[in-house]
C-alpha cells in the first residue's frame, strides 16, 4: 500500500467565508498556520465541515492549494472527493493531486441511495481507484448520506493496492471493530466521530479525523498520544472531555456550530455559506457553556 502518514489527527478543516458569501483563503492560511504549532498529522480539505457541497470547482482547487500551500512538508494532505458519478469522482481525484495532496477521500455516492446496494459500491470504489493517481481512502458518513458501506465491503476493497483506508463517521463502535478484524494488514481504520475516539484507538484504529479538532487540537491530539501511550486514564479523562464538544458542534449545531466554536477559542469560523445560516444567540452560549464545562480552555472560563 502506498506510504501515507495517518498516525494521529487530521481535522475535516473548515472553509471560513466573508459576510459576502465569499471564500477567505487568508482567514484559512492563518488557521492552518496556527494549526501547525498543534502537533496535528494532516488536514483534511473539503471533507463535510469543509462545505465542499457548497463550494464551486475552482474553490475546491483553490481551498486544497491554499490548505498545502499554509502546511509544513510533515503534514498529510488528505483532499475530500464529494462527487456522485464514478467518472467526476476519478476527475477530482486528479485535481486534487495537481493541487498537491497526498491521498483523497471519496465519499459514498449517495443520491440513488436505494439503489446503492454493496455491489455497486464495491464497483464504485474499485474504479476510482483503479484511476486514482492518489491513494483512496473510503468515506463512511451514513448520517449525512443516508448510505451504509458494510465492514465487510470494506474490508474487501482493501485487499486493492490503492485503496489505503476508510474514514468512518458512523458512530457505530461494532462496525468500526469489525472493520478493524476483517480489514487486511496496513489498511488504515480512521475513526470520524469524536464521541468514540479512546475506544476506537483501543481497539487498533490508526488515527482519527474529527471535526472537533478544528476547534480544539491540542486536546485531540493529547487524547491520541495518551491512548497510543497506554495512559488509558488520561485517554478516558480526555474521551469525557472531548465528547460533549464535539457532539455539539457536529451532530448537535452542525457547521455553523463548529464555526461558532472555533471564533471563540480564537480561530478564523467565519460565516457559513447558504444554504447554511450563522449560529444565533442562544446556540453559541449553548456553545460556550458546553466549551467551559470541558475544562480545556481556562482563557474562556
Amino acid at each position: 500500500m502506498p506510504d501515507v502518514n495517518l498516525n494521529g489527527i487530521l481535522p475535516p478543516v473548515t472553509t471560513p467565508f466573508n459576510e459576502r458569501g465569499d471564500v477567505d483563503y487568508g482567514a484559512l492560511s492563518s488557521n492552518i498556520a496556527r494549526y501547525n504549532e498543534t502537533g496535528l498529522k494532516g488536514y483534511v480539505p473539503l471533507g463535510s465541515n469543509g462545505e465542499a457541497v457548497h463550494l464551486t470547482p475552482g474553490e475546491r482547487r483553490q481551498v486544497i492549494e491554499t490548505v498545502k500551500r499554509a502546511a509544513t512538508t510533515e503534514h498529510t494532505i488528505v483532499a475530500g472527493v464529494n462527487e456522485l458519478s464514478t467518472v467526476t469522482a476519478i476527475e477530482a481525484a486528479r485535481a486534487a493531486a495537481d493541487c498537491g495532496a497526498d491521498a483523497v477521500l471519496v465519499v459514498t455516492p449517495y443520491f440513488y441511495k436505494s439503489s446503492m446496494t454493496q455491489e455497486r459500491l464495491a464497483l464504485h470504489f474499485t474504479e476510482v481507484a483503479d484511476h486514482s493517481p492518489l491513494p483512496v481512502l473510503i468515506y463512511n458518513v451514513p448520517q449525512n448520506t443516508g448510505v451504509v458501506i458494510e465492514s465487510a465491503t470494506i474490508a474487501a476493497l482493501g485487499a486493492h493496492q490503492n485503496i489505503i483506508g476508510v474514514k468512518d463517521s458512523s458512530g457505530n463502535m461494532g462496525a468500526i471493530s469489525e472493520t478493524i478484524r476483517l480489514a487486511p494488514e496496513g489498511f488504515a481504520v480512521m475513526v470520524g466521530n469524536g464521541g468514540i475516539v479512546y475506544p476506537s484507538l483501543a481497539m487498533g484504529a490508526r488515527g482519527a479525523i474529527l471535526g472537533v479538532a478544528c476547534a480544539a487540537p491540542r486536546a485531540c491530539v493529547e487524547l491520541y498520544e495518551a491512548a497510543k501511550a497506554g495512559d488509558h486514564s488520561r485517554a478516558r479523562e480526555l474521551q469525557n472531555r472531548i465528547a460533549p464538544l464535539s457532539n455539539i458542534v457536529t451532530a448537535g449545531l452542525s457547521v455553523p456550530g463548529l464555526k461558532a466554536a472555533m471564533e471563540m477559542l480564537g480561530l478564523a469560523g467565519g460565516f457559513p455559506r447558504a444554504p447554511f445560516s450563522p449560529s444565533s444567540s442562544a446556540d453559541k452560549e449553548k456553545i460556550k457553556a458546553v466549551i467551559r464545562k470541558t475544562g480545556l480552555f481556562p482563557e474562556i472560563e
